[in-house]
Order: structure tokens, then sequence, then C-alpha cells
């Protein structure tokens, strides 16, 4: 008797701890597709999601909501997203900007949005070439326009260290000119000229400003450029005044990823322009 007991007791011993094993099994893997869903809402996935989570035009399951939903552009789902729309892994955005930002876009009175066709706005793509044998990076600054009934990218301007020294004046230079009588001599001495090497800028007029793009394009048409792949992307908005905001998409693990505001700059009277001729290194 006290043997078929001791079967008994070992037996439910076994059951309950195969049920122990199993509802952890179960709470572990629930936990970790709660993580998971969480983490797939969070992200934002595309610039035009960025947008509409900017705007407080989808939920948190990242449906569009209806233009007749509560919550549709409310402030109270603007604030909520925006500051999860911030990149978090450090940056220099102090809190006080970031909160003046948020309050200023979501006042209740006046509020602001971002519109993808609503202009002042603008890519930069880092994109690697092959030039000859050397592997090259070179920006270019892409903007959008209007075409029949829709719109376009387009490139708009090019960086590349190279196109910036190809004009290159030696104004402390006076002895590399071309004679005034030169016309007599049916323009021989234009050797000086080919010869010049880097200070062939010296033998162009006074204010010459190199059209980069006609270079960038020439260099591609001759297949002196091959495309490699876009490696960066970074997009610049100024379409809120008084507000420049940067955002780059960041792929990692957790739930602050995707496309995230990576700069955010106050704007002082004047300040804009000086910063778009920065972004592009015309200064």
């Amino acid at each position: 008797m006290q043997l078929i007991r001791a079967l008994v007791i070992f037996f439910i011993f076994v059951v309950l701890q195969a049920e122990g094993q199993d509802n952890g099994s179960y709470l572990r893997l629930n936990r970790s597709t709660s993580d998971e869903e969480a983490s797939f809402y969070a992200e934002t996935k595309q610039v035009n999601q960025f947008l509409r989570r900017f705007n407080g035009e989808e939920d948190v399951r990242g449906v569009r909501l209806s233009t007749t939903d509560p919550s549709y552009r409310s402030s109270e789902l603007r604030k909520k997203y925006i500051n999860m729309l911030f990149d978090q892994s450090g940056n220099n955005m102090p809190d006080l900007l970031k909160e003046a930002f948020v309050n200023d876009v979501t006042r209740s009175d006046a509020p602001r949005f971002i519109d993808f066709h609503g202009g002042e706005w603008f890519g930069e793509a880092n994109v690697a070439f092959l030039r000859g044998r050397d592997r090259v990076n070179i920006t270019l600054f892409m903007v959008l326009v209007k075409e029949n009934l829709g719109s376009k990218w387009v490139i708009d301007d090019v960086y590349f260290t190279p196109y910036e020294n190809l004009y290159k004046p030696d104004e402390m230079s006076v002895s590399r000119f071309l004679h005034p009588m030169s016309h007599e001599l049916d323009f021989m001495n234009l050797d000086r000229v080919f010869s010049s090497g880097e200070y062939t800028g010296d033998y162009f007029k006074q204010g010459f400003e190199m059209d980069k793009l006609s270079v960038f394009l020439y260099e591609l048409r001759n297949n002196q450029l091959k495309f490699q792949q876009v490696t960066d992307v970074t997009f610049h908005f100024f379409q809120i005044d008084g507000w420049y905001v940067e955002i780059k998409e960041f792929n990692r693990p957790g739930l602050n990823r995707g496309w995230l505001i990576s700069n955010l700059i106050k704007l002082e009277t004047g300040q804009k322009e000086r910063l778009i001729s920065f972004i592009h290194r015309r200064e």
C-alpha cells in the first residue's frame, strides 16, 4: 500500500513539474511575442510613416486614422508620437529644446504639420561609385519637383571633393596670364594654360563658377563613374517656420529605431540660409 501511495505521489510530482515547465515556456513565449510586437509597432519603418506619425494620422498599430476620427491630428496623440520620434541614443538634443519644439508644433490654436508636397525639405544621399579603380563616396542632394499630376525626385546638387578643386585660382600669382597681344600669335601661348595644373583657374574669367552637376553628368556618361550603392540617407526639413529638423534611419535593436529625428535646431533670423549652405558644403 505504501508503495502504491509513493508511486501516485511521484506521478503527481512529475505532472506538476511538466506543467510548470510548460507554463514557463508559455510565459517566455508570450513575453517575447509582446516585445516583438511592441518593437514592430514602435519602429518607424518609412519616411512617409514618420510624416504620418508626426502629424498624428495613424494609430499605434500603424493603421491610418480616418479624418473623422477624434484622434486624427489631435494634440494629445501628436505629443505622444513626436516624443517617440526623437533619437534617444544620447545625441546632443537638450530635453528643453525638444519640449519647446513639441509644444510649438502641437499648439491647439495653431498646429503645424509636415506636408510631403509642401516643399522646403530635401534629401541627402551618400552614394558609393567606382571611379576608375577607386571606390569613392559622392553626396547627392535630392529635391522633389512637380511633374504633370504627380511629382518626382531629381538630383539638385552634388558634392565630391575633387570637383571642389577643379577651379582653383592662385590669387597670389601675377605671372599666370595671357598677354594682351597673344592674339597676334594665334594664341600659341595657350600651352601655358594647359600645363598650369591645379592653377588652370588663373586663366579663366574672374567670378567664374563651375557647374559641378555638369562634370558629374559628364563622368557618368563616359563611364568614369559606375554606381555601386547608396550608403546613407538623411532628410533635412525647413518646412516648419523657425525650426530645422533632420531625420535619419537607425537600424538597431530596441524600440527606438527606424526613421527618427537626429538633429533639431531652433533657427534665428538668417540662420536658415546659412545652414542650407553649410549642409551643401558651400561654406
